[in-house]
């Protein structure tokens, strides 16, 4: 395995005196102080109560916090084995994360998990749900599994599900979650990435918010077992995705985009999907309400016409244009729901493999999409609960099962 340099010397240090562990907890940081002190000391209690007498230890990676992050960690974790510092690379979730599956490499964990440092709902119980299924046996990586507002996590019920689902033949509902369990023979696994493109790994997306799919989808492509784990309501600090989003959704989508050549020996001949099994009890939750402004986001559908015209004509089939077309003249774009979403996904998907150069114009291309459907699911969504909601991204999911034979016949002819 090549060197990796994620730690800084002060968390290197931290970790020489720990020494060994077998439970590793992880938490990412930048500028989280409001937060994290709780987040910290509930992952500690959640050790204490559900793996007493093992050896565990706390990580915060942070990106290098002006306002007391750290100190919040330190406070928090009073007595608790611990390593806090800086991690080493470029700025983002990703990097944070590389420094986590080093710290567990060095100390040769068993099983880990990460979560996020703004969540408020976090309970002991979370720790347990992630990592006892891998030291059971039980799984190899945990996904979290959320009961969310219909208007939070829109790039997770757009793209990231359902293209996840189609090509990997899993139903993994929050592939990009957030919180994660995983074995420590995986941590060496996202450690030592390889390339991505013609990017190493830690020099792309994935030191980014590219982590959380780049995990996902290896895990998948190398047949680990997953489940996941159901963890009731995510409160954390919701983003309106019309207002927020186009960044992470940049950074997600170029980075599945790129696993998907890399691994298209690995999901072509895969039909279908099969469930995923859940750990821990599944309840009735009405989560958060999250606000989302679905005028802004056609403005800004219409507002990209003409910059991603070129784009568009260049990548998408002549169907797929035509939705497109129709969704500029609509009040509500709902030209881009049901099946041509995939269509236009897959198109700019096979466009990103045929010119991976240029990988990220056709995604910044898609984003303007993207917020044509997430105005048109609003809409569709308006006098569904949570439940009724839920539906309408299965129905969704379905559809880019459904066709994933256009995806193949497509990418059939990149050799052309």
């Amino acid at each position: 395995m090549p060197h990796v340099t994620g730690l800084d010397e002060r968390m290197t240090a931290a970790v020489d005196e720990v020494g060994r562990a077998e439970i590793l907890v992880g938490i990412p940081s930048f500028r989280n102080a409001a937060t994290i002190g709780h987040v910290a000391r509930t992952a500690a209690e959640g050790l204490r109560r559900a793996f007493p007498g093992v050896r565990a230890v706390v990580v915060n990676a942070d990106g290098g916090s002006d306002d007391g992050t750290p100190d919040r960690v330190r406070q928090a974790l009073d007595g608790v084995p611990r390593v806090v510092g800086a991690y080493v690379g470029l700025p983002g979730k990703g990097s944070a994360f590389r420094a986590i599956f080093e710290a567990a490499t060095k100390l040769g964990v068993r099983a880990c998990a990460v979560v996020d440092s703004d969540l408020r709902s976090i309970t002991p119980e979370w720790i347990e749900r992630l990592i006892a299924p891998v030291l059971r046996g039980e799984a190899d990586y945990v996904t979290p599994l959320y009961a969310r507002h219909k208007h939070d996590g829109t790039i997770t019920n757009t793209i990231a599900y359902p293209l996840t689902r189609a090509l990997y033949g899993s139903r993994v509902r929050q592939p990009i979650g957030g919180e994660f369990g995983f074995s420590g023979d995986l941590a060496r696994s996202f450690l030592d990435g390889g390339a991505l493109g013609n990017e190493a790994i830690w020099d792309s997306d994935v030191a980014r918010f590219g982590i959380d799919i780049f995990m996902t989808t290896t895990a998948l492509a190398r047949g680990a077992r997953v489940g996941q784990a159901y963890l009731g309501a995510k409160v954390h600090d919701p983003k309106d995705p019309g207002a927020d989003l186009a960044p992470m959704f940049i950074q997600v989508v170029g980075t599945a985009f790129r696993l998907a050549a890399k691994n298209v020996e690995r999901w072509r001949g895969i039909d279908g999907s099969r469930e995923v099994p859940v750990f821990g009890e599944t309840g009735s939750v009405e989560p958060e309400e999250v606000r989302a402004d679905s005028a802004l986001l056609v403005r800004k559908l219409r507002g990209a016409a003409v910059e991603q015209a070129a784009v568009w004509e260049e990548a998408l089939s002549p169907r797929s244009a035509a939705a497109v077309r129709r969704a500029l003249e609509e009040d509500v774009p709902h030209a881009l729901a049901g099946e041509a979403w995939p269509l236009v996904v897959y198109d700019l998907l096979v466009a990103s493999a045929r010119r991976p150069d240029r990988t990220d114009a056709y995604v910044r291309a898609l984003v303007p999409l993207y917020f044509g459907r997430v105005a048109a699911f609003i809409d569709d969504a308006r006098s569904l609960s949570t439940a009724g909601s839920e539906r309408l991204v299965e129905e969704q999911a379905a559809a880019f099962e459904d066709r994933k034979p256009y995806l193949r016949e497509r990418w059939a002819t990149l050799g052309s």
